[in-house]
């Protein structure tokens, strides 16, 4: 039986393993879950089994771990990228029945939608343990906010029904500023959300830049479970 680390190991391997072929334009997740599936890519670039990869990493974790790797590094902007990736693999914080995620618990998930939806192909890298039948009930949904709209955004999304808390930063004071210069507000629901309506929604809201919904795009998802199997669902 695999512990949780065995699980997240197997579901990248076989994302990358099924999916990644030489040559493609790749865009890299963030989290303990995606991580893995990066450093089996730069694996199987040592030895020599992938060739001419370009990766644009969503975060400065993903872009280090790359570099460890010698994995080539690019942006969107890049011009041998062109704003356009075949295939992103990345983690997700929850997955629902219909494919519908959330994201955002490293606060990545600004960088993690852009280059998702700048991809031909998603997919989605879980352990079973991040299953659910509602999304933003359990486990918070990130919102990503300009920091002089903190208080009247969250008055708005307390108007919604959500309970809203500023994610504070760890072994440093205040709160978590992402790599945009943003804050980060956590939210929840008592009654689980209309997941699609709200991702719209929460980004009509003046001062929102972001949210973790990752609703208009169903990606291929690889379910790592403790027996050993992976389930791929579609």
């Amino acid at each position: 039986m695999l512990d949780q680390q065995g699980m997240k190991a197997l579901a990248g391997k076989r994302a990358v393993e099924t999916l990644v072929s030489s040559g493609m334009k790749l865009g890299l997740g963030t989290g303990s879950t995606a991580i893995p599936a990066v450093e089996h890519i730069g694996a199987l670039l040592a030895a020599g089994k992938l060739r001419g990869i370009l990766a644009v990493p969503t975060s400065f974790q993903t872009s280090m771990v790359c570099e460890q790797w010698g994995i080539p590094l690019y942006t969107l902007n890049s011009k041998e990228i062109n704003g356009s990736l075949d295939l992103t693999i990345d983690g997700a914080d929850q997955v629902d029945l219909r494919n519908y995620c959330t994201k955002g618990g490293g606060g990545a998930l600004l960088l993690e939608k852009i280059i998702a939806h700048a991809s031909s192909a998603y997919a989605v890298v879980v352990d079973e343990s991040k299953l659910a039948g509602d999304l933003a009930v359990t486990v918070p949904l990130p919102v990503e906010v300009v920091s002089e709209a903190r208080i009247p955004v969250t008055r708005a999304l307390e108007a919604l029904g959500a309970e809203v808390i500023l994610r504070e930063a760890v072994r440093k004071a205040g709160p978590v500023i992402t790599e945009h210069g943003n804050l980060l507000l956590d939210i929840r629901f008592k009654q689980p959300p209309d997941s699609a309506a709200l991702e719209a929604e929460l980004n009509g809201i003046p001062g929102i830049v972001e949210n973790g919904l990752f609703t208009r795009l169903r990606p291929k998802v690889f379910i790592a479970r403790r027996d050993g199997t992976v389930e791929i669902r579609d």
